[in-house]
């Protein structure tokens, strides 16, 4: 099997109580994740609240996640946050040093919101040039403002062969279209952050999901990558469901899917420092409630 394909879940961050890392917590969500079949796991990302996490911490993190996968998958982190590319390259570098498959880069910190192409590709080619020899992706991550790269930009990356990885938040049919034409006989392996646009993607050559509601549900989408050649009518009917269940991620994400993954019996709790706590409503848990029980029927369904 190819190393970059599948479902990938974007990993969230267990903190303990006084809102330090959980490292035991850590661990035991990369351990579920990978239990419930993730083929590989996305560390250090905006799921796991890496703007709001230190260098050292994002370091901690990704060296977790490794610990915790022992090879069974691979392991990509990101951690790009900082404004000036100086900063940049440090925490990439460090990242770059835990041992992780790829290093992931964010393209909105690669140049400002009124910034063209020519300031984005000098910064690219600028930590390419500070991280020789690093498998390096690209996320359109959209905080602080979403960034999508343009047709000519991978073009010029996918002329990079250590650059395998795009995780694509376009949510258009007609632009993952063009990028499968351009990404094609390249090492770009392009991946797809959005359920209702998910299934077109990979009939299309996308090479699978990379998305939030992995955590709560990674095995069914597991079922639609493995079987939606095979069982089209049936891979349809899951993708819509997926795409009606997956508006759970809109209000309080992530601290919704930190209680789901705590209902299912990991020791964590659901503090977060990017929301207060009071955004976990009784309506939001009630919403979890729901998307459990849809879960069970759809698993007995599928015969996972």
């Amino acid at each position: 099997m190819k190393k970059y394909t599948g479902v990938w879940p974007t990993m969230v961050t267990a903190f303990n109580d006084d809102g330090s890392l959980d490292i035991k917590g850590n661990k035991e969500i990369a351990n579920k994740l990978i239990e419930l079949g993730s083929h590989g796991l996305f560390a250090v990302c905006q799921s796991s609240e890496m703007f709001y996490l230190s260098l050292d911490e994002k370091v901690a993190l990704a060296k977790i996640a490794l610990e915790a996968s022992k090879g069974r998958v691979p392991v990509i982190a990101s951690g790009h946050t900082s404004e000036s590319i100086e900063d940049q390259i440090e925490e990439l570098q460090a990242i770059a040093q835990t041992g992780v498959e790829a290093v992931i880069l964010v393209s909105n910190r690669l140049a400002k919101e009124d910034e063209g192409s020519e300031v984005l590709l000098k910064n690219l080619q600028r930590i390419l040039d500070a991280l020789p020899d690093v498998k390096l992706g690209i996320y359109e991550c959209p905080y602080p403002y979403r960034r999508l790269l343009t047709n000519e930009e991978i073009k010029w990356i996918t002329n990079v062969d250590r650059i395998v990885f795009l995780k694509d938040v376009s949510c258009s049919v007609d632009i993952q279209k063009d990028r499968v034409k351009i990404a094609k006989d390249s090492n770009l392996n392009l991946f797809n952050a959005n359920t209702e646009t998910l299934l077109d993607s990979l009939i299309m050559g996308y090479e699978g999901y990379n998305g939030v509601m992995g955590n709560f549900h990674i095995d069914i989408y597991k079922w639609l990558f493995e079987n939606y050649k095979e069982e089209k009518e049936k891979a349809r009917q899951i993708q819509e469901q997926l795409t009606q269940v997956g508006n759970i991620e809109k209000v309080s994400y992530p601290i919704n899917a930190k209680y789901y993954l705590k209902s299912k019996g990991l020791d964590i709790g659901v503090f977060s420092r990017r929301m207060d706590a009071s955004v976990f409503s009784k309506d939001e848990l009630k919403k979890v409630e729901e998307l459990m029980k849809w879960e069970d029927k759809t698993r007995k369904d599928l015969g996972l």
